[in-house]
């Protein structure tokens, strides 16, 4: 039956009813939808199921690189693909947090204050080049990433579930540029990097570039909000052995006490990698963990958590040297059988 379902077009997967589509197992559906993203982002599939690992563990995720490498390019697409509600907000040096979150507006014909909702009232919001908006409204993203609401003069609202903030952001470009803090940073689950394409992925971009119909019109939905959130809760079923745990771990351990690192991970910390490790086994398609799926995980999650000594903030060369001196410590931990 599967093998059935699987080979049929995406046009005809779409419109199989829900109850057939719950049918479908979890690595299906996980596979499908990075096979959507990947139409337009090509050759990076390693990151996207990252991205979804996130998604998953109900974390969000900072897209750091250079420009031009889709960093924006793969946050629609991810939106598109999930079948999720979404809106996009372009940072910039005059934003407001209430041109994020919202406002009470006096309305005169019944002589009370209305909620206008902003546009973080949405399941998928990207935060295009958030370093550029001022620690105010960096500062307004905080409790929404945190806790899934908003609180608007005094009043607090429950956003929309299941919620993602994909941000991005140039390490390079530092004029007009506000670099998140160290508590900013720590409510992204993983921070990812994309690096340039192989040859044969800039060949298709090349190609793709050349079509009148624009790349991302034909990313079609695979996913809804009930299949996310069901995936969601499926990551709290995958098993971790107490040796594997010990392993996570002793990771954290070792960051705290080694003298290369001025900041070690916070149990926040901790609990970000449990969760990332569970879901992106998840997307592996097993329900239980395993050492490459804590080891695949770790970089993303705990280099942004990470001030290596010597450096005063957390800048790129602070990301990439916090990186370096992780895949040392992984190659100095035991890693059990």
């Amino acid at each position: 039956m599967f093998r059935t379902v699987i080979q049929r077009s995406r046009i005809e997967l779409m419109t199989e009813p829900a109850a057939l589509q719950d049918t479908l197992p979890s690595l299906v559906l996980l596979d499908r939808l990075v096979d959507e993203v990947e139409q337009v982002f090509h050759g990076k599939r390693s990151v996207v199921r990252l991205a979804v690992a996130a998604l998953l563990a109900r974390g969000h995720i900072l897209f750091e690189d250079v420009p031009g490498v889709g960093k924006t390019t793969l946050a629609h697409a991810l939106a598109h693909a999930l079948g999720l509600s979404f809106r996009r907000v372009q940072f910039t040096s005059d934003l407001l947090p209430s041109d994020v979150l919202g406002v009470s507006v006096y309305n005169p014909a019944s002589a009370t204050f209305d909620v206008r909702e902003g546009p973080i009232f949405t399941q998928v919001l990207l935060a295009d080049e958030i370093n550029r908006a001022p620690p105010r409204t960096q500062s307004g993203l905080l409790q929404a990433m945190q806790e899934g609401t908003v609180t608007i003069d005094d009043e607090t609202f429950r956003l929309p579930r299941p919620f993602l903030v994909l941000a991005t952001q140039n390490p390079l470009e530092h004029y007009g540029t506000y670099p998140l803090p160290e508590s900013q940073l720590d409510r992204f689950l993983m921070r990812l990097t994309i690096g340039y394409p192989d040859a044969d992925a800039e060949r298709r971009i090349l190609l793709d570039s050349a079509s009148v119909e624009p790349a991302l019109e034909r990313i079609r939905p695979v996913l809804g909000p009930g299949d996310v959130l069901h995936l969601q809760s499926q990551v709290e079923a995958v098993a971790a052995d107490p040796s594997l745990v010990d392993y996570l771990m002793e990771i954290v351990r070792r960051t705290r006490e080694s003298s290369a690192f001025r900041l070690g991970v916070s149990p926040r910390g901790s609990v970000a990698l449990f969760r990332a490790a569970r879901a992106y086994a998840l997307t592996r398609g097993r329900d239980y963990l395993v050492p490459d799926d804590v080891r695949d995980v770790v970089v993303p999650c705990l280099a942004h958590r990470l001030l290596p000594a010597g450096m005063g903030a957390a800048t790129l060369d602070a990301h990439e040297q916090a990186a370096a001196l992780l895949e040392s410590l992984l190659d100095e931990v035991e890693v059990p059988v």
